[in-house]
């Protein structure tokens, strides 16, 4: 994949081609995710939408380069006030749909209450707009993980810079200074068309966080709960997210 330089770090990114008549679409992808990890859904997303995508790794993850310092618990605010208008300026994309996932989805939010005027758009999975206990009970249990089984090495086959992709993730979901972490400012703020997308399984959390949009009442929600359905839906119910998402873009294109 090609590179994009901000701040001497530089940024693994992807494009597709497409159709420059509709709003392209902006992947950001989960806490342990990475422009590659999206696998081919992007591509599929882009093909059935008829517009183009960018997908690119934050810092840490994938082939993007190190952290600078250990993440703070305003991380996902740097990265969706800072670090993606300037990414979007540099590549050229104007008024995306974004399509995040987890951490990503909540980036999404962040920057779409900040920038509703530059977003066409959001389709977000499994969000986080507060800590809820399940989702740091789960966090502890694959932290374990990392530390006494294969998984550093599975996950090294995915991002250059492994303990920077995990630990920069784990270790700030799980300190105490990140407990009282909440958007329900931004969900305040909100007023772009939202799809929102969770899985009844989903081990990271609960429709709690839905419901946080839908009582703010300010933006037009959609909104699609999936059985059998874990924290990523784009792969556990690839054809139902995939329909939910061409059906939303289409019925709110510019």
């Amino acid at each position: 994949m090609p590179f994009v330089e901000l701040d001497n770090r530089l940024i693994e990114y992807r494009l597709i081609l497409g159709g420059a008549d509709r709003p392209p679409l902006v992947f950001l992808h989960e806490g342990l995710g990475s422009a590659a990890l999206w696998r081919d859904f992007p591509d599929r997303l882009a093909r059935k939408t008829a517009t183009r995508a960018l997908i690119y790794s934050r810092t840490g993850y994938g082939q993007s380069g190190s952290l600078p310092a250990k993440r703070e618990p305003d991380f996902m605010h740097r990265e969706a006030l800072d670090v993606l208008p300037r990414l979007l300026s540099k590549l050229g994309i104007e008024r995306p749909f974004i399509v995040g996932h987890s951490d990503g989805a909540s980036i999404a939010l962040i920057y779409a209450a900040s920038h509703p005027e530059q977003v066409s758009g959001l389709a977000l999975m499994a969000p986080h707009v507060f800590v809820e206990a399940v989702t740091l009970t789960s966090i502890a249990r694959i932290a374990e993980q990392y530390e006494t089984t294969d998984l550093r090495q599975r996950l090294a086959q995915h991002h250059t810079h492994v303990d920077d992709a995990f630990r920069g993730w784990a270790d700030i979901w799980l300190n105490p200074r990140f407990g009282t972490w909440s958007l329900g400012a931004e969900v305040e703020k909100l007023s772009v068309p939202t799809l929102l997308i969770q899985g009844e399984d989903d081990p990271y959390g609960t429709l709690a966080q839905l419901d946080a949009f839908e009582a703010a009442k300010r933006a037009t929600i959609t909104r699609l709960v999936l059985p059998a359905c874990g924290h990523s839906p784009h792969r556990d119910q690839e054809v139902a997210v995939t329909d939910a998402i061409v059906r939303f873009t289409a019925s709110n294109a510019a």
